[in-house]
């Protein structure tokens, strides 16, 4: 029964994120029934996907407004900055020549599944850093790294302020 209703709700949620977004992109009035066809059938299609993914162990905590805002903020900010550094830093180690790349293992001791994708995602999008792997019980991150200096090196050297920023937001 549990099953159905996680199944139930990720798909109205989807239903009403297609409604919204074909709504908002310019198609003010009513929508065809073809349309209303179309987003139900991929809304079911979601729910069944990534009912159990959104909503297993603790992801009701995403329906609060406040976690939204604190992605927004993420995503605009410190991702944002991360990025461009990262960038030019890249740029700086290809010009110069001065890469040791490598696979290294830190512990950023995040306790939620969306936390490690969050993380995972955030660490991959920045340019010379590559989540190559989350191990499922320890929660350990293998990252392959453009400018390995450590070893074993911080959750910090590896990625900045990335690991609190996404545990403020999933956990």
């Amino acid at each position: 029964m549990r099953r159905l209703a996680v199944w139930a709700v990720t798909a109205m949620f989807a239903l009403a994120v297609y409604l919204l977004l074909t709504l908002w992109s310019g198609a003010w009035g009513l929508w065809s029934l073809s349309e209303l066809i179309a987003g139900v059938v991929m809304a079911l299609i979601v729910g069944l996907v990534a009912g159990n993914l959104l909503w297993e162990r603790g992801g009701w905590r995403m329906l609060m407004p406040h976690r939204w805002v604190l992605l927004l903020v993420f995503s605009a900010g410190p991702l944002l900055w991360a990025m461009a550094r990262a960038n030019v830093d890249v740029a700086w180690r290809v010009i110069t020549g001065k890469i040791r790349p490598g696979i290294v293992r830190f512990d950023p001791a995040l306790k939620t599944e969306l936390a490690r994708t969050i993380l995972a995602n955030a660490i991959t999008l920045t340019p010379g850093t590559l989540t190559v792997d989350v191990h499922e019980l320890s929660g350990a991150f293998y990252v392959h790294w453009i400018n390995v200096t450590d070893e074993r090196p911080t959750p910090e050297q590896v990625c900045g302020a990335l690991p609190a920023w996404a545990r403020r937001i999933a956990e």
